[in-house]
C-alpha cells in the first residue's frame, strides 16, 4: 500500500470513529507501528488530525483546537495570536518584527513569563511595560512613523548580533510557490535578517494574505517551519501549503 492510501485509509478510520489507536491502525492497515507513527506525524503536521499519546484524535475533537465555538466570534488576528502562544516556553529568545498580530501575541504573554525578546516593532514597549521579567531588545535604525518600526541598515547589522529560538514572522503576504514576500524592501530586509538568524520562523498571517505575491523575497516556502493563520487547519484554502515539511496551525 503506497503513502497516499495509507494517508486515506487513516482519515477515513479516523473519520469513523473519532480517535485512533497507533497498534490497532497498524493492524486494521495491515502495516508495522512504526510506519503508523510516520504516517500520523505526517497527517498532523499538514493539519489533517491531531497527534496525541498513544495515536491521534480528529481535529474537531481537539480542546486546543480554535476552530470551535469558543473562537467563533473572536477577532482573526486574536486567533492567529492565541495558537501562536502555543509555541513560546519560558526562556526562549525570539525575534518579533513590526505588525499588529505580535502586538497582540504580546498582550497575551503570562505576566511573568521569562523571554528576551528582540523587535523593531516600538509599539510593544508600551504592550509589554507590565512583564518585568521580559527582557525586551529594541533595534536601532531609521524609524518608519507608517508603521511604528525602525529598519535600514542599522537595525539589519544589530539583528545579526543576535540568535533567536523563534522569529513570529508577521506576513505580508504569502504564496505557495514564491514564499514570503513583503510591499515594503525596509521591511523585506529585516524580515530576512531575522528570518537568517532565528531556528525556526513562524508565519502568521490572514486567509486573505494567502496565495499573493509581492516584489521584495523575504524567505522561500521550505524554510518556514509553522504557517499559522485563523483558519481550521482543515480549511481547502490551506491544501497548497501541505506536504512543504511544515506545520499548519
Amino acid at each position: 500500500m503506497i503513502k497516499e492510501e495509507r494517508f486515506g485509509k487513516i482519515l477515513d478510520l479516523l473519520s469513523k470513529k473519532g480517535k485512533l489507536q497507533y497498534d490497532k491502525t497498524a493492524e486494521a492497515l495491515n502495516v508495522s507501528e512504526d510506519t503508523v507513527r510516520r504516517d500520523i506525524d505526517a497527517l498532523h503536521n499538514n493539519g489533517l488530525l491531531s497527534k496525541v499519546r498513544g495515536g491521534a484524535i480528529s481535529i474537531t475533537k481537539n480542546p486546543l483546537t480554535f476552530a470551535d465555538r469558543r473562537s467563533f466570534k473572536a477577532d482573526k488576528k486574536e486567533i492567529v495570536a492565541l495558537k501562536a502562544q502555543r509555541l513560546i516556553q519560558e526562556n526562549q529568545t525570539i525575534f518579533m518584527d513590526g505588525g499588529t498580530t505580535n502586538c497582540i501575541v504580546a498582550s497575551k504573554l503570562p505576566i511573568d513569563i521569562k523571554l528576551t525578546i528582540i523587535t523593531n516593532n516600538l509599539a510593544l514597549p508600551t504592550v509589554l511595560s507590565n512583564h518585568k521579567n521580559v527582557e525586551l531588545i529594541v533595534l536601532g535604525g531609521l524609524y518608519n512613523p507608517s508603521t511604528q518600526t525602525t529598519e535600514g541598515a542599522k537595525a539589519c547589522e544589530e539583528i545579526n548580533k543576535y540568535f533567536a529560538d523563534l522569529y513570529l514572522l508577521g506576513t505580508c503576504v504569502i504564496d505557495s510557490k514564491n514564499g514570503v514576500t513583503a510591499v515594503f524592501i525596509g521591511d523585506a530586509d529585516i524580515k530576512s535578517a531575522m528570518h537568517k538568524n532565528a531556528k525556526k520562523t513562524v508565519a502568521l498571517t490572514l486567509k486573505d494574505k494567502l496565495d499573493e505575491t509581492e516584489s521584495f523575497r523575504v524567505c522561500p516556502m521550505e524554510e518556514i517551519s509553522i504557517l499559522i493563520t485563523e483558519l481550521a487547519s482543515t480549511d481547502k484554502k490551506l491544501d497548497p501549503y501541505r506536504n512543504k515539511k511544515l506545520m499548519i496551525l
